[in-house]
């Protein structure tokens, strides 16, 4: 029977996480090991500062106690699975929120993504763009098409083969719509994520200043060909980037070699 990882960076009580678990409890084995807390714009980090525990909440469902996503792959993998025997398939959501263009560098959600490919298994992203900060979710969100997409996914995936190469993994954004009014699915670029600094100063009783972190609203540049991700959701479509780990700018080694020579 297939096996398939599944992680969030919302915690283990997350809705998102309870709505992927539905979707896909189906389709193959499920696994859950998730951070016991919020662990949101956590980025691709490991806890190597303290021990961390592992805590059986269900058959096949565990928490990590203060662990990021990127610690959940990397622990379960090296523990719950038998040498030999690893998921077939690791997918990491259904974050609440958008995950898009530079956005992924943050995500906890594309973090956990990111660990399983460069573990060599295959993964998806997955996040439900919301409105209103999230409002439309609290008041009783269903993630029916989330759910559907991820279904549709995991079954061409299972039933075929992964279609990216090493350390790449599949981001997926869904639109802030009902599963009726969905136009389809594009493949997109990551988009050019346009910047705030939301912060804001506070004091505490003591007179202490601290500061709280606030939302970006999703700006960004337009594409010259619309087919960036918040573009797509923008025009009511599925958005799924193929994002690869290696960072390099290989447009600029030439240019840099002749600038470093000058």
């Amino acid at each position: 029977m297939k096996q398939i990882l599944i992680t969030n960076d919302d915690g283990f009580d997350a809705i998102g996480l309870k709505a992927l678990i539905e979707a896909l409890s189906p389709l193959a084995k499920i696994v859950v090991v998730a951070p016991a807390k919020n662990k949101s714009a956590c980025g691709h980090s490991l806890t190597l500062d303290k021990p961390l525990r592992m805590v059986n909440v269900d058959d096949d469902f565990y928490k990590i106690d203060d662990g990021t996503p990127t610690d959940c792959i990397f622990i379960s993998l090296n523990n719950l699975f038998k040498e030999g025997f690893k998921p077939d398939l690791v997918i990491s959501g259904i974050n609440i929120g958008a995950n898009m263009g530079e956005d992924v560098t943050y995500s906890g959600t594309a973090a956990g993504a990111m660990e399983a490919v460069l573990q060599g298994i295959p993964a998806i992203a997955i996040s439900q763009v919301c409105k209103d900060r999230c409002q439309d979710i609290k008041d009783g969100w269903d993630f029916a098409l989330a759910k559907d997409t991820i279904i549709q996914l995991v079954k061409k995936i299972l039933a075929n083969e992964f279609p990216l190469g090493k350390r790449k993994f599949l981001n997926v954004n869904i639109p802030p719509i009902k599963k009726e009014n969905c136009k389809g699915i594009k493949i997109t670029k990551a988009g050019f994520r346009e910047y705030g600094n939301d912060t804001h100063r506070h004091y505490n009783p003591r007179g202490e200043e601290y500061y709280w972190i606030g939302l970006h609203p999703l700006i960004w540049q337009e594409s010259d060909n619309k087919d960036c991700d918040f573009e797509a959701i923008k025009a009511n479509y599925i958005s799924i980037t193929p994002i690869m780990l290696d960072l390099t700018s290989y447009d600029d080694i030439n240019k840099l070699n002749t600038w470093i020579k000058e």
